[in-house]
C-alpha cells in the first residue's frame, strides 16, 4: 500500500485513521456508560468491574489480532481503553505495597490500567485490611516468585481473611542496581526487599562479595535509601529508577532471565467463570494417615489439572497443616463443584478463596 504513496500522502493516512480511532473510541466509551445506566436501572449497583468479562475481551481481541501487532501489545492497549472506560462508570481505588515505584504497583496498573486510583500501604496485611474495610474496591499483592517460590506471608493472611482472590497478574521482573553514585567501586552497602535479594544472589556473590546487603520493606524504599546516601545502591526495577532519579550501574541483575512474579487480585466480589479459569482454595485435612492423598485423589480422577500445592501450618496446633491448592476450572464448573461437594466428608476445612481468569498478559 504504502510504496506508491509519498510520505505526506502517508503521514495525512495516519491523520485520517487516528481521528476515526479517536471517534470509536469515544462511541466505546459512550456505550460504557449506558451499560452502567442499564445495571442501576436494573439494580445492579456494585459491581462495574468485571474481571471475567474484560478476560474474554482480552482473549477475543488477541485470538483475533492479524497483525502486524502483536497481539500482547494489542491486549494492553484494550486494557488501556477499558480502564478509561470504567473510570467513566465508576472510578475505582486499588491497594498496593508502597511507597510509590513497587512491582506491587506495576503489576496492579498492568491488571487495572492506570485510569484507577492507587492505595499505598506500608505492608501486605495493610493491603488486606484497606480492601476489608472498603477503603479500596481492590488490592494486589504479591503470592510466589519463580526464583524465590512461594510468600508465605500473604497465604497466611488469607487463613483468617473473608477477602476472595478475583484475579492474577503475572509480572516479569527484571532488577537492576540503583545509585546516585558513578561507579561500583563507590558501593558500600546494598539494599533491597529480601525477595529480591535472593532473585540477585549469584550476581552479588560474583560483583559484590565484601558489600553487605540490607534487606527493607520494599524495593521503592531501597530506593529511596540510595537516593539519600552516596555509598549506596538499591536492587529495583526501571519505575523506581526514574521515579527516584538513579543510574543505572548495572542492568538485568536477576539470576533467572525468566523471572516472573505473580500477583493475586483480592476483592469482595465472586467472579463468574470466563472460561479458562483457575480456582485456589485453602484445605485443612484430618489428622489421620493417607489424609493428603485422599483430597488430591479426587481431583485426578475427575481430570482437573493441579496447578500448585503449598502448604502453611495451620497456627491451631503443633504439627496441624494447611494446604493452598490451585487447579485449573471454576467452582461452578459442574466438575468441579462435584469434586468439592466429594471432598467434604474428608476434611476439617475447605475454603475456596476464588474463581478467577486466568492472567491474560
Amino acid at each position: 500500500m504504502g510504496v506508491n504513496k509519498t510520505l505526506s500522502e502517508l503521514r495525512d493516512a495516519i491523520d485520517e485513521l487516528d481521528e476515526q480511532l479517536l471517534t470509536l473510541f469515544n462511541k466505546r466509551a459512550e456505550l460504557a456508560k449506558d451499560v452502567a445506566t442499564v445495571k442501576l436501572a436494573d439494580g445492579e449497583g456494585g459491581d462495574f468491574y468485571r474481571p471475567d468479562r474484560e478476560a474474554s475481551v482480552l482473549r477475543r481481541v488477541k485470538s483475533k489480532n492479524p497483525g502486524p501487532l502483536k497481539g500482547e501489545h494489542v491486549a494492553k492497549i484494550y486494557r488501556e481503553l477499558m480502564s478509561a472506560c470504567l473510570a467513566l462508570e465508576k472510578p475505582l481505588t486499588v491497594a498496593f505495597l508502597g511507597p510509590s515505584g513497587t512491582f506491587t504497583q506495576e503489576a496492579a496498573l498492568k491488571h487495572f490500567g492506570h485510569a484507577v486510583n492507587t492505595l499505598e500501604t506500608v505492608t501486605i496485611a495493610d493491603i488486606f485490611h484497606e480492601v476489608e474495610n472498603g477503603e479500596a474496591h481492590y488490592g494486589v499483592v504479591p503470592v510466589e516468585n519463580s526464583t524465590e517460590g512461594v510468600i508465605s506471608h500473604t497465604l497466611d493472611l488469607f487463613i483468617n481473611s473473608p477477602l476472595q482472590i478475583c484475579g492474577e497478574v503475572a509480572l516479569r521482573i527484571h532488577h537492576h542496581l540503583l545509585s546516585s553514585a558513578e561507579s561500583l567501586a563507590d558501593i558500600k552497602v546494598v539494599y533491597s526487599h529480601q525477595q529480591s535479594l535472593g532473585q540477585c544472589r549469584q550476581w552479588l556473590m560474583a560483583n559484590m562479595l565484601n558489600i553487605e546487603t540490607v534487606a527493607v520493606s520494599s524495593n521503592a524504599e531501597a530506593a529511596r535509601l540510595a537516593k539519600e546516601h552516596s555509598n549506596a545502591a538499591a536492587i529495583a526495577g526501571e519505575v523506581a529508577a526514574e521515579l527516584y532519579g538513579l543510574n543505572k550501574l548495572a542492568s538485568h541483575i536477576e539470576d533467572e532471565l525468566d523471572n516472573t512474579t505473580r500477583f493475586l487480585v483480592i476483592g469482595q466480589q465472586l467472579v463468574s467463570a470466563s472460561g479458562d479459569d483457575k480456582t485456589s482454595m485453602m484445605i485443612s485435612t484430618k489428622n489421620v494417615a493417607g489424609a493428603l492423598q485422599s483430597v488430591l485423589a479426587p481431583f485426578a480422577y475427575a481430570g482437573i489439572s493441579l496447578n500448585k500445592i503449598e502448604s502453611r501450618p495451620s497456627r491451631q496446633g503443633a504439627w496441624e497443616y494447611v494446604f493452598f491448592v490451585d487447579i485449573d476450572g471454576h467452582q461452578q464448573d459442574e466438575k468441579v463443584a462435584a469434586v468439592l461437594h466429594e471432598l467434604l466428608p474428608n476434611v476439617n476445612v475447605l475454603k475456596v478463596l476464588g474463581s478467577y481468569p486466568k492472567a491474560v498478559i
